[in-house]
């Protein structure tokens, strides 16, 4: 649980002091202009957005290189047949953490240069989001959401994931992530048929299935992208839903009758990442090492409310904001970390856990 234990150390330094925009100092090189173009994928609605404001425009202005934005959910499949084939169509790409492992493995994403990051910045940064193949500037998490039209406050609402399997007990629509990309609601399965949280991991793969098996014919959408979710709650197309907090908190702020239950919530962290071959790899290094910045990683958080890596950017996050973070120490308890060396981890049939878990998605979905 060190993903965890690195994430209470730098919450730590949380303060309500606020100055939007605070940036680190780095060296020359990160800093200097240069000419070109540069190819950033990220998803559509809210999310991308906020990528944008915090990341790609302080970027252009930077370097004075024009950023395309990519939206996409590229799986590794087609990550591995850009390169494969010399076609990369993004030079700067966002991957799950159970990607990153075996994408590097095969040798498909180029190593990130951190020899010209700030030295404190890189000491301020959690040490997980440090990959030798990919950066993570923000944790989030995989939450219980639900409509509180249909479950309002003073009333039953399920509170753990066993109760959200209760149909009898919670009627409602309900919707969950699906498994056809590898992430999927496997730990959730296992937390609703009784598993402790320090026990989910190796997973038991015909226990997830028997799990699902028992919610399977209570799921409306299973939805693949966090704009899906966005969608499902906004047009009440489900009661209670697996989100993505940001996602939520975004609907939330709008003034959505929506609400999180932080309860066993999954943490989990995407990663920038640099396809082997990207023809603009010297401003993929330089965008991937603005994104590492306090300032850059605060003011997405204000955003999008994805929480930072770099404990310093908790030093402009008021408190109101961090507290909507999914690291924050109220929530430690009861939360768990994503294994993605699970996942990566290959057995004697020579097919990695996720791989594993994808083709069984694929036959029980069909059946």
């Amino acid at each position: 649980m060190s993903f965890l234990i690195n994430r209470r150390h730098f919450m730590q330094a949380t303060s309500s002091v606020i100055a939007v925009g605070a940036s680190s100092s780095v060296s020359s090189r990160a800093r200097a202009a240069s000419a070109g173009e540069l190819k950033v994928n990220m998803s559509g609605g809210n999310w991308g957005d906020a990528v944008m404001e915090a990341y790609v425009k302080p970027f252009e202005k930077e370097t004075g290189v024009k950023v395309t934005r990519v939206n996409a959910d590229f799986s590794s499949t087609q990550i591995a047949m850009m390169v494969d084939t010399k076609s990369v169509s993004a030079d700067v790409v966002n991957l799950g953490q159970t990607n990153v492992d075996p994408l590097t493995a095969k040798g498909y994403l180029e190593e990130i240069d951190y020899s010209f990051w700030s030295k404190e910045e890189l000491e301020a940064t959690a040490d997980f989001a440090k990959q030798p193949n990919g950066f993570a500037s923000y944790v989030y998490s995989t939450n219980m959401v639900y409509n509180t039209k249909k479950f309002p406050a003073g009333k039953p609402r399920p509170t753990s994931w066993a109760e959200f399997w209760q149909v009898d007990k919670f009627p409602g629509v309900r919707s969950l992530n699906s498994g056809e990309l590898g992430t999927g609601p496997w730990e959730e399965a296992l937390l609703a048929d009784g598993v402790p949280l320090d026990k989910l991991y190796p997973m038991d793969i015909d226990r997830v299935f028997a799990s699902l098996d028992k919610i399977k014919p209570h799921i409306r959408k299973w939805w693949t992208s966090g704009s899906e979710i966005l969608q499902i709650m906004r047009d009440d197309i489900a009661d209670i839903v697996q989100a993505y907090d940001a996602r939520a908190l975004a609907l939330i702020d709008e003034g959505a009758p929506i609400e999180i239950n932080r309860n066993q919530q999954k943490l989990s962290t995407d990663y920038w990442c640099i396809p082997k071959g990207s023809p603009n790899a010297q401003n993929a290094q330089k965008f991937v090492e603005l994104t590492s910045r306090p300032g850059r990683q605060a003011d997405f958080a204000k955003l999008i409310a994805n929480a930072p890596t770099n404990k310093n950017a908790y030093k402009t996050i008021p408190d109101d904001i961090s507290r909507k973070l999914a690291s924050h120490p109220d929530y430690a308890a009861t939360s768990f970390a994503m294994n993605a060396k699970w996942y990566a981890e290959v057995g004697s049939d020579g097919k990695s856990n996720k791989e594993r878990l994808v083709q069984r998605w694929n036959e029980w979905i069909l059946q």
